[in-house]
């Protein structure tokens, strides 16, 4: 019999099709690696020196308004541009390039610079949630515009620019990689069996309970079977939606305190501001339509042992496939173990 917790194994992942090796005989290895500081996560209410503050002057001169909640604006160094020309480049089939349009926007999540998503009010993330559905829905009406990208990168370590709490928004002329395999993969479950295979993978991580962290109303967090990273986690809607725009109001609230909750356990874990790359995958727009999408969340933290000890993808995992020790049975149990009061409250 195959035991997940002592036998090398390889895990599918059902949304892209690929394997994670999984060593968890690996966890019990002594580290001597790379041990970092741990930064010092106090920051003031409010930086005259931030660029998204308010009332503050950005980089390229413009001055942000005096916003008391969120605020949103095209961000001022765009990975991509609205205005690039529609053109193709290929030198005898071997060297290709293709321009991309896009529109860039910032989201600030609050007027605070001092705080992050799990020591925000829940009405408050329910209003960075009305903001990522109404902007979903006007960056739709481009027709050129074929999927929209809502993440957040929370620390430095994860490429965030600036401690301010801030996401971002990226529509793009062109569905992303990762999208069109996760897009493949729902379709062709989805033409099969006329069902969300998303929807029915939740139905069975219900039943088995292993790798359940929350679940409410509306939706469920669990530690993906297939996870790659040390505490990575993917939040499903239980209803089968295909966008952000289809959700309700109760819907967005409870979102919003999901949320809370889980980004609260996450910095529970090592009691520190826990570094992420957290971002939807939702059915791409002015195209066919998809039914086989559902809506998700994906979280990637990179901690693994504690605040200053990271994992990132090197070696065999950029070489050959990705790989990790502890199992994702392992990680559910200690991020259901975390208490729901963040433990700032505690000090």
């Amino acid at each position: 019999m195959l035991n997940f917790s002592e036998h090398p194994h390889r895990r599918k992942n059902l949304l892209t099709g690929e394997y994670v090796l999984v060593s968890p005989h690996r966890s019990k290895r002594p580290w001597q690696g790379q041990v970092e500081d741990v930064i010092s996560t106090e920051r003031p209410f409010y930086d005259p020196d931030c660029y998204l503050c308010p009332g503050n002057k950005r980089a390229d001169g413009t001055q942000n308004p005096e916003y008391t909640d969120s605020f949103v604006f095209v961000n001022d160094f765009s990975a991509l541009l609205a205005d690039t020309p529609n053109e193709v480049y290929d030198e005898e089939g071997l060297l290709h390039a293709e321009s991309e349009r896009g529109i860039c926007k910032v989201i600030a999540f609050s007027s605070r610079h001092d705080l992050t998503l799990p020591e925000m009010e829940v009405g408050e993330i329910k209003s960075v949630v009305d903001i990522w559905q109404r902007e979903f829905e006007i960056l739709a009406k481009h027709e050129w515009i074929r999927y929209i990208q809502i993440f957040e990168n929370k620390g430095s370590v994860m490429g965030c620019s600036n401690p301010h709490p801030h996401g971002q928004i990226w529509a793009q002329g062109l569905v992303p990689v990762e999208v069109v395999k996760e897009g493949e993969q729902q379709s062709k479950y989805f033409n099969k069996h006329q069902r969300s295979l998303l929807g029915d993978y939740l139905a069975l991580e219900l039943k088995k309970n292993e790798r359940i962290i929350i679940d409410n109303d509306y939706f469920v967090v669990l530690v993906p079977f297939w996870a790659v990273w040390p505490y990575e986690t993917l939040i499903i809607s239980k209803r089968h939606v295909t966008t952000v725009l289809d959700f309700t109001e109760n819907e967005k609230m409870d979102l919003a305190k999901t949320l809370q909750e889980l980004t609260i356990r996450y910095d529970n874990i090592f009691k520190t501001s826990f570094p992420y790359s957290a971002g939807m995958h939702q059915a791409p727009v002015n195209g066919e339509k998809l039914d086989g999408w559902h809506w998700h969340m994906h979280f990637y933290p990179p901690l693994l042992r504690s605040a200053t000890v990271k994992k990132f993808m090197v070696g065999y995992e950029m070489l050959a496939t990705p790989q990790r020790d502890i199992t994702a049975e392992q990680a559910a149990d200690l991020l259901k173990e975390q208490s729901t009061t963040h433990y700032k409250k505690n000090l």
